[in-house]
């Protein structure tokens, strides 16, 4: 978006010291900060960029939050899954426009919102949570996110495994469960010939035990990887890694439906 800041939509302040607030804009409403306060209105009708400063004279940059930014600030029920692993589950698991997402379990929503953006308008995601409460935290999540509950998404109270009692069928199955070999026999049938099946584990115990399920339950393709993001400080007199890197969060495990026997 080019336009202006308006009342009711996201802003995400950064400051000298690349510290970030995240907040809705409301009209005569007040923004408390260690720095002092500020008044949404000097951001509402403002471009992005613009800079804001504070009763205490700190001065902040406004923009629109990226997405990354979004999770990382969003409340949660559940863990969420990180931007660093939200990029490669999309493209690993080949998650494109118009393809039909089967997720479990939906956590906090970050994956689901991503989901949601990758497959667009004509796509479709069915998303299963079993805790009610992390499933009330995931849609307001994602309609804090998108305004509202995409067209594209369904999201349901429940076991995965509900899904094999209908007729839908689906082109990717996305798991961030703690025993996502359980319900591989049922969801089988409900993928399509080719389907990738992508699964988020924090453990090496659990990953060995769903790669050793997975060719039992007509698999095939398997990889297992994880993700680790280190930043660099540049200055004019230097370049190097930063003292701290955001290391291991999850191991992504990859594979494909085989032929059937």
């Amino acid at each position: 978006m080019s336009a202006p800041f308006e009342a009711g939509e996201k802003v995400l302040l950064i400051d000298q010291r690349d510290r970030t607030h995240l907040f809705s804009l409301r009209a005569g409403a007040t923004y408390h900060t260690h720095a002092g306060t500020l008044a949404h209105d000097d951001v509402i009708g403002r471009p992005e960029g613009t800079r804001v400063t504070t009763a205490r004279g700190m001065v902040f940059a406004a923009f629109r939050p990226r997405f990354a930014d979004f999770v990382l600030k969003m409340p949660r029920g559940a863990q969420v899954v990180y931007p660093k692993d939200l990029g490669p589950i999309v493209v690993y698991a080949d998650v494109y426009p118009g393809a039909r997402v089967l997720e479990a379990g939906t956590g906090s929503g970050a994956l689901t919102i991503a989901l949601c953006r990758a497959v667009g308008e004509q796509g479709r995601v069915v998303s299963y949570e079993l805790r009610e409460e992390h499933l009330a935290q995931a849609l307001a999540n994602v309609e804090s996110f998108f305004g509202k509950i995409p067209d594209q998404l369904e999201m349901r109270a429940g076991d995965v495994t509900d899904a094999a009692a209908g007729e839908e069928r689906f082109d990717r199955l996305v798991l961030d469960l703690a025993e996502p070999w359980a319900p591989l026999g049922a969801l089988r049938a409900v993928l399509e010939p080719g389907a990738v099946l992508c699964a988020y584990l924090p453990t090496t115990i659990q990953v060995h035990q769903l790669v050793l399920a997975l060719p039992r339950s007509g698999f095939l393709h398997i990889e297992t990887f994880e993700v680790l993001k280190r930043g660099w400080h540049v200055t004019e007199r230097s370049v190097r890694p930063d003292h701290r890197m955001i290391g291991h969060t999850g191991f992504l495990t990859l594979a494909r439906v085989g032929p059937e026997d």
